[in-house]
C-alpha cells in the first residue's frame, strides 16, 4: 500500500496521547485467540473415553492378579492418549494462528499524519483508511467517501456490491471493491464484527465423514456387545477355572477376551493419518484448516477452477489499443495520440487495480501524456454491472457533459446498432486468449449520469471509441496439473467472470479437455436460475464465462445435485460464496482474507501445481484406511466369536493377553501403520463400512470357529485335563496362539495384495520377526510362548492345514452369500 495514493485531508485524527490512553483502557483491535476446545477439553476428550476406561480397568484387574506381563497391553492406551493429545493440540494451535491469514496492515490518520499500523494496533476512535481490495479490519462510520463500493456478501449473503455514503456504517469483514473512504472506528476487538468472523473461521468442529461415521457405528455396536460379553466371560472363566488358578487365572483369561474385542488402534490410526496428511501438505505450503476434511478430498470428482490466479498467474499486460469508427468497425490506422491520451487519463484517475495499472504502465511506456479532464462524477467498477464510468466537463457544450464508459463490451452494447460489428472484433481477439475492454462515450447531464448509476445500466446510443486489448500470463504448471486430474477421473471446469471465449482460448492453451480441442464454452448469463436445469447443462460445458458470484454458488449446488463431490478454487471475494458452498473449498495464498476465512485449505504460495498433492493425500488416507480397518475388525470379530464359544462350551480362554499383544503388534499394529502411509490415488467410493464389514465378518468368524474347534478338540484328543493342569493349559494356549498368529498373517497377506511388491516383503519380514522372536528364550518366556514338542508338532501342522481349509472355504461361501445379497438389494433399490 502506497501512502502517495491517499488523498490530502484536514482532519488530524487521534493524538499519540489519546492512542496510548485507549491502549491502556483495552480499546484496541485485538481479541482472544481461542477455539471451541481448550487444552483441558482436549485432554479430557482423549483420556476419559469408554474404551480407555475398559482397557485401563482391565489392566488394573490384571495387575491385581500379580501377572504384570499380561498388562503390557495397557501401554497402547497411554501411547494412544499421548498421540491423540499431541495431534489435536497441533490442530488447535494451527486454528488459533489462523488469524495470521486475515491480518493486514492498515493506514490510519494520527496527529495529522497518515501512518501504517498492524490491524491489531487500531484503537477506538481512529480515523481509518479503507481502499479497493482491502477488508475492513474494524467497524466504523464513514467520515469522507470517494465513491466507495463494498462487497458485503460475507455479512448478508448478497453478492451485489453496495454503494455507501458519508455517515453510513461499515462492518468489519466486508471488502472494498472500488473507491475509497475514511472511517471513524466505532468498535474494535471482540466488539467488532471481525471478531465474529474470525471466531467462526477458527471454530473447531468435526467434519462429517464416511470414514468417521463408519468407525463411530463400529464403536457404538461394540459398546452394546462388549460390556455384556465381558461380564459373561468373567462369570464363565471363574466357573470353568475355579480349580486351575482360581480368580486370578479367570481374570487374566477374561481380560484377554476383552482386549481382543476392542480395536483400540483404529481410532488412533485414523487421527494419526489425518494429522500426517495435514503435516505433509503443510510442507508443500498447503494449510488444511480442519484435518478431518482431508477425507473429502478423496471423494472429489468435480473441480471448479477460477481462471485468474489459478490457470493464469493474475498478471495483466497491456497489449494494444484499437481505435473504432462510429459504426463500431476497427480502423486500419494506429490509434491516435489524442485517443491514447484520453484512455490514459481515464485509467490514471481510476481506482488502483491490476487492469488500470497495466493500461497506465503500457501507455506510459509509449511516452503518452494523459489528457486533462475536469471530473464531475464517477461510477466505480463493480463485478455486478461489469463497467465503470466517469463524467467530465465538455469543452464544447456548456449544458452537456461527456461520460466515458469502460468495461465488458457485451454489457455496454446491449441493443446498440454497432454491437454486432464491435462484438465480432471482440470475439476475434478473445479467441486468441485476450481480454478486451470496450470504451465508449455519450453526452449527458449529471442527472442522467446518476440515473445510470442507480439503474446499473449504460445509456442507449453510446458512441464507440476504442478497444483496449489485454493479455494474461498462463501458469507454467497449469497444463501438467490438469493432465493429472484427467488421469484421476476428476472433471475440471473453469468458472470465470471474464469473456467465455477468452477463457476458452486460455483453456485450450492448457489443454483442459486433453484432446487439444477448443473447450465447450457458455456465457453464464444464459444459465437458468434453477439448479436442476443447470445440472443438466453443465455435463456438456467445460468453460463458463461472465459468471456472477451467486452463479458460482449455483453451479456448485447444481453439480452436488448431480451426485458430484465438488471442490472449488478461487482468490477473489466473489469466489467466497462458492468456496464456502463447495464440499472442499481451496483458496489461493493471494486470496482476499474473507475468501481464506471460509476455505477448507489455503495454498500459501498460490501454486496451482500443489492441487494434485492435496487431492492425492485425501485419496491416500481413505484408500489405505479402508485396507487397514479390515485388520482391526477381523481381530474384533474373531475375539468376540472365541469369547462366545468358550462361554457356551465351558472352555478355558485359549490365549493370554500377552499373546494378543505379541500377535496384534505383528499382524495388525505395525503393518497397519506402514500400509497407511504409501501413495494411493484410487478415488474413494462411499460405503466404507459395508465393504469393511463384508471382509471382516466372514474372515473373523472363520478364525474364531477354527480357534474354538482347536480348543475343544485338543484336550479330548490327548486326554488332557486343562481345567486342572496349569502346564497343559499353558501348552494349549501356546498352540492356539500360534494358530491365531498364522491365520493372522494369512489375513494380512490378503489385505496387503498385491504381494509382488514391497507389501509381500513386509508380510514375510514381519512373519520372520515373529518366528525368530519365538525362538529367542527371553522373548518366548516373556510372552509365554511354548513351542510344541514331538507329536504336538504334527498336531499343530494338522490344525493349521485344517484351519486354512476351513478358513478359505468358509470365507469363499460367505463372500458368495454377501455378493448375492448385495445384488438383490441393488435390484430392489
Amino acid at each position: 500500500m502506497s501512502i502517495t495514493s491517499l488523498p490530502t485531508i484536514s482532519l488530524p485524527g487521534l493524538s499519540n496521547a489519546e492512542v496510548n490512553q485507549r491502549v491502556q483502557a483495552g480499546e484496541v483491535n485485538t481479541s482472544e485467540k481461542t477455539t471451541s476446545r481448550s487444552f483441558a477439553e482436549i485432554i479430557r476428550a482423549n483420556v476419559f473415553t469408554l474404551f480407555n476406561g475398559i482397557i485401563v480397568t482391565a489392566m488394573v484387574a490384571v495387575l491385581l492378579t500379580g501377572s504384570w506381563k499380561d498388562a503390557v497391553f495397557g501401554g497402547v492406551v497411554i501411547v494412544n492418549m499421548l498421540i491423540g493429545i499431541y495431534t489435536e493440540t497441533r490442530a488447535k494451535l494451527a486454528l488459533d494462528n489462523l488469524s495470521i491469514l486475515v491480518a493486514q496492515r492498515s493506514w490510519v490518520r494520527r496527529d495529522g499524519v497518515d501512518v501504517e499500523v498492524d490491524s491489531q494496533q487500531i484503537v477506538l476512535g481512529d480515523l481509518l483508511w479503507v481502499r479497493a481490495g482491502e477488508q475492513v479490519p474494524a467497524d466504523g462510520v464513514i467520515v469522507q467517501s470517494w465513491n466507495i463500493e463494498m462487497d458485503e456478501s460475507m455479512l448478508t449473503g448478497e453478492s451485489a456490491t453496495v454503494r455507501h455514503q458519508v455517515g453510513e456504517k461499515l462492518l468489519s469483514g466486508s471488502v472494498c471493491t472500488s473507491g475509497m473512504a475514511l472511517l471513524e472506528v466505532t468498535a474494535v476487538g471482540k466488539d467488532s464484527y471481525a471478531a465474529g468472523l474470525t471466531a467462526q473461521a477458527k471454530k473447531f468442529k468435526a467434519v462429517r465423514s464416511d470414514l468417521q461415521d463408519g468407525i463411530n457405528k463400529i464403536l457404538k455396536w461394540l459398546t452394546v456387545v462388549v460390556i455384556p460379553l465381558c461380564l459373561l466371560l468373567i462369570w464363565s472363566q471363574v466357573r470353568v477355572q475355579a480349580s486351575a488358578g482360581g480368580w486370578r487365572s479367570a481374570t487374566v483369561s477374561a481380560v484377554a477376551g476383552v482386549v481382543g474385542m476392542i480395536p483400540e488402534g483404529l481410532v488412533l490410526l485414523t487421527s494419526l493419518n489425518f494429522a500426517l496428511s495435514s503435516l505433509r501438505l503443510a510442507r508443500q505450503k498447503v494449510l488444511i484448516q480442519q484435518m478431518e476434511s482431508v477425507e473429502t478430498l478423496a471423494r472429489v470428482d468435480s473441480l471448479n477452477l477460477d481462471k485468474t490466479g489459478t490457470i493464469t498467474d493474475g498478471g495483466i499486460e497491456f497489449d494494444s489499443l484499437v481505435q473504432l469508427a462510429s459504426d463500431g468497425s476497427a480502423l486500419s490506422t494506429p490509434a491516435s495520440e489524442q485517443l491514447k491520451s484520453t484512455v490514459l487519463a481515464l485509467f490514471t484517475s481510476a481506482a488502483s487495480n491490476a487492469t488500470s495499472q497495466a493500461i497506465t504502465e503500457g501507455l506510459n511506456s509509449q511516452g503518452v501524456t494523459a489528457a486533462t479532464f475536469l471530473e464531475i462524477n464517477r461510477i466505480p467498477f463493480s463485478s455486478a454491472r461489469k463497467w465503470s464510468a466517469v463524467l467530465v466537463e465538455s469543452r464544447d457544450t456548456a449544458s452537456q457533459a461527456i461520460a466515458y464508459f469502460a468495461g465488458a463490451p457485451e454489457m455496454l452494447l446491449a441493443n446498440e446498432p454497432c454491437a454486432p460489428t464491435v462484438l465480432a472484433q471482440v470475439q476475434k481477439d478473445a479467441s486468441q486468449g485476450k481480454r478486451v475492454l470496450f470504451i465508449a462515450r455519450a453526452s449527458m447531464s449529471a442527472a442522467e449520469f446518476e440515473k445510470c448509476e442507480e439503474d446499473g445500466v449504460a445509456p442507449r446510443n453510446i458512441e464507440p471509441i476504442a478497444l483496449v486489448i489485454l493479455g494474461e500470463t498462463v501458469r507454467s504448471d497449469a497444463k501438467q496439473t490438469l493432465a493429472y486430474f484427467r488421469q484421476q477421473d476428476v472433471r475440471c471446469r473453469i468458472v470465470s467472470g471474464d469473456n467465455p471465449q477468452t477463457v476458452a482460448a486460455i483453456a485450450q492453451r492448457v489443454d483442459l479437455r486433453g484432446d487439444g480441442q477448443m473447450p465447450r464454452w457458455m456465457d453464464a448469463r444464459e444459465l437458468p436460475d434453477d439448479a436442476v436445469k443447470v445440472a443438466s447443462i453443465l455435463e456438456n460445458v467445460d468453460v463458463l464465462g461472465r459468471v456472477l458470484p451467486e452463479q458460482k454458488k449455483l453451479i456448485v449446488q447444481a453439480l452436488q445435485l448431480s451426485g458430484h463431490t465438488v471442490a472449488m478454487t478461487g482468490d477473489g471475494v466473489n469466489d467466497a460464496l462458492a468456496i464456502k458452498e463447495a464440499d472442499f473449498g481451496i483458496a489461493m495464498g493471494n486470496a482476499t482474507p474473507a475468501t481464506k476465512a471460509v476455505a477448507d485449505a489455503v495454498i500459501i504460495d498460490s501454486r496451482f501445481s500443489h492441487l494434485p498433492a492435496v487431492v492425492g493425500q485425501g485419496r491416500r488416507v481413505m484408500a489405505n484406511m479402508e485396507r487397514v480397518a479390515s485388520l482391526f475388525l477381523v481381530k474384533t470379530c474373531y475375539s468376540a466369536i472365541v469369547a462366545l464359544g468358550v462361554c457356551l462350551l465351558g472352555l478355558p480362554y485359549p490365549y493370554l493377553p500377552r499373546h494378543m499383544t505379541y500377535i496384534s503388534a505383528l499382524t495388525i499394529g505395525i503393518p497397519a501403520f506402514i500400509l497407511s502411509l504409501p501413495a494411493n490415488n484410487k478415488r474413494y467410493r462411499p460405503g466404507f463400512l459395508p465393504r469393511v464389514v463384508a471382509f471382516s465378518l466372514p474372515t473373523g468368524f472363520a478364525i474364531g470357529v477354527c480357534v474354538n474347534l482347536a480348543t475343544w478338540a485338543m484336550p479330548r484328543l490327548f486326554g488332557w485335563s486343562v481345567l486342572t493342569d496349569m502346564h497343559q493349559l499353558a501348552v494349549l494356549r501356546s498352540l492356539c496362539a500360534i494358530l491365531v498368529f498364522v491365520l493372522g498373517f494369512v489375513t494380512l497377506a490378503r489385505v496387503s495384495t498385491p504381494l509382488k511388491s514391497w507389501r509381500g516383503l513386509l508380510v514375510l519380514g514381519l512373519f520372520s520377526v515373529g518366528v525368530i522372536g519365538a525362538l529367542i528364550p527371553q522373548v518366548a518366556q516373556f510372552f509365554a510362548i511354548m513351542l510344541p514338542q514331538d507329536v504336538l508338532w504334527r498336531y499343530l501342522i494338522g490344525c493349521l492345514v485344517a484351519a486354512l481349509i476351513i478358513f478359505l472355504a468358509f470365507d469363499d461361501v460367505a463372500r458368495r452369500i454377501i455378493d448375492r445379497l448385495s445384488k438383490k438389494m441393488n435390484q430392489l433399490s
